[in-house]
Order: C-alpha cells, then sequence, then structure tokens
C-alpha cells in the first residue's frame, strides 16, 4: 500500500464515522416530532425545492454558459449545482445556532428528491451521462437514513441514555471531520495547485456564493430558519456527485475537480459557524 492510498483510506473511513456520528448525534438530541415539525410548512418546502432543485441548477448551467470552461470544471460545476442535500448541514448549524430541527428534515427531504432528480435531470443537461439511482440511494440509506432511524428509536425508548450518548457522538463527528478535512486537503494539494487560478475555481466559487444568497434570500426573517436554508442550498451534496463522476467521467479531471471543489467548500464552511453565530444572535436580540 502507497502513502497516498493509505492517507485515502483514512480519509474514507473518518468520513464514513462523521456522517454516522453526526446521524446519531443529531437524531439523539431531538424526536423524531421536533425533527418532522418544521416540514409541515408547506411554504419553506416549496421554498426549499425551488432553491435546490430549480434555482441553484439554473444557476450552475448559467455559469456554464457564461463563463468559458475547459470541459471538466464544465461538468463539474453542473455536478454540484444539480446534486443537493449535503450531510454536513445539521453539523454546521448545531455550531452557526440555526434550527437544527428543521435543518435536518430538510436535509433528508433534499436527499431523497436528488437521487431521482439526477436521474431526469443529468441526461438533459450532460448528453449522454447516465445515473444509477440505486447506487446513491444505498450509500445514503446505510451511512444517513439507518443510523437517523435507529437514534431516533433510542430516544423515544430511552431518553436517558440518548442524552447521555449525544453529547459523546457530537465530540466524535467534531474529531472525524477535522481530521477529514486535514487528510482530504493534502490528498487534493497538488489539484488544488493546478486549479488555483482558472476559470473552473472562479466559477465553483460563484455557484458557491450565489447558492448561499438563494437561500438566505428565500429563508424568510426567522434568523434559524434563514441560517438553515441559505447553508443547505449553498452545500451540495458531494456523495452523489462523486458518484455521478465516478460512474461517467473516471480517468478524467472531472472527478479531481470535485473532489477539490468539495474540499474548499468544506473547509470554508466549518470555518464560517462562529462569525455565522453570532451575526444570528446579533439579528436575535435586534
Amino acid at each position: 500500500m502507497t502513502l497516498n492510498e493509505f492517507f485515502s483510506a483514512i480519509a474514507g473511513i473518518f468520513g464514513l464515522l462523521f456522517v454516522v456520528t453526526s446521524m446519531l448525534a443529531m437524531s439523539l438530541s431531538l424526536s423524531f416530532e421536533q425533527m418532522t415539525q418544521p416540514l409541515k410548512n408547506a411554504r419553506l418546502v416549496i421554498l426549499a425545492l425551488l432553491a435546490n432543485f430549480v434555482l441553484v441548477p439554473l444557476l450552475a448551467f448559467t455559469i456554464t454558459k457564461v463563463i468559458p470552461l475547459e470541459e471538466a470544471p464544465r461538468i463539474g460545476v453542473i455536478l454540484l449545482g444539480t446534486a443537493a442535500g449535503a450531510p454536513f448541514i445539521p453539523k454546521l448549524l448545531q455550531g452557526g445556532k440555526g434550527d437544527v430541527a428543521y435543518a435536518v428534515g430538510l436535509m433528508f427531504l433534499i436527499m431523497v428528491v436528488t437521487i431521482f432528480y439526477l436521474l431526469l435531470i443529468l441526461p438533459v443537461l450532460l448528453p449522454g451521462v447516465e445515473v444509477n439511482p440505486w447506487d446513491i440511494a444505498k450509500s445514503l440509506i446505510v451511512t444517513m437514513l439507518i443510523p437517523l432511524v435507529f437514534g431516533m428509536l433510542i430516544k423515544s425508548h430511552s431518553p436517558d441514555v440518548a442524552d447521555q450518548w449525544a453529547p459523546v457522538m457530537n465530540k466524535i463527528s467534531g474529531l472525524s471531520v477535522l481530521i477529514l478535512l486535514v487528510v482530504g486537503l493534502g490528498l487534493n494539494i497538488s489539484n488544488i495547485l493546478n486549479f488555483i487560478g482558472t476559470r473552473g475555481i472562479g466559477a465553483m466559487v460563484l455557484l458557491i456564493l450565489g447558492s448561499l444568497l438563494i437561500g438566505l434570500l428565500l429563508g424568510g426573517r426567522d434568523p434559524g430558519i434563514r441560517s438553515a436554508m441559505g447553508l443547505s442550498t449553498a452545500n451540495r451534496n458531494g456523495t452523489a456527485a462523486l458518484l455521478a463522476a465516478t460512474q461517467n467521467f473516471s480517468g478524467t479531471d472531472t472527478l479531481p475537480f470535485v473532489l477539490v471543489a468539495l474540499s474548499c467548500c468544506c473547509w470554508s464552511f466549518c470555518r464560517l459557524p462562529n462569525s455565522w453565530s453570532n451575526g444570528v444572535r446579533q439579528q436575535t436580540h435586534r
């Protein structure tokens, strides 16, 4: 095993550990009613779907038409623009004082829609692309849905046990994401250097900032909901994007570009919660 393969394995292990423990932490801390209550607001659900599956993909498509891009960045921007529902969202909002219950419910709604949405939209935007929905669904079910349901069962039957283990899962997920980001950036440093200064990075920055703005504008006046909407819209579903890239563009620069974009995006947003938290508190006190 080479050093690169070793660190790739480490990144994979801690990435999986982060997702699983994050889901457990959320479900051990919140009841099923708390997570589903926000989704009874039809207006918020419609706006979230509009942001993630109409406006952001339209933004990504427009960016690729306005900015002259090479093939790999163009495809990468489209993949990330159409794949929504990142598992990082509840963890980010937990640090940023956003509405975590709304974020968890919203995240799973968006992830389920993403599975079927990619199947329909990618062949339209990228002719010749094939998407296996079961590969995407299987990954999301094993790493996210099962831990979430398991945690909710514990919360409903043994609240004391749930309260005891929720902080432990939070600490493990926090440490896991830190290791994941450090190792991930280290593995992709050569790709990052290659893409720095290119139009592809500029296009990705525009996509992320534009997506964040879309989410904030549609999030309404409640600071917690607005934070959840903004971060959930700006953070894209790396699992779905990487699976689509691997299935269709293996051996090209598309996969490295998606990895670089996701690493930089996750690193940036993981540094955001403190300042985000201060902003939310200031708005709340007005």
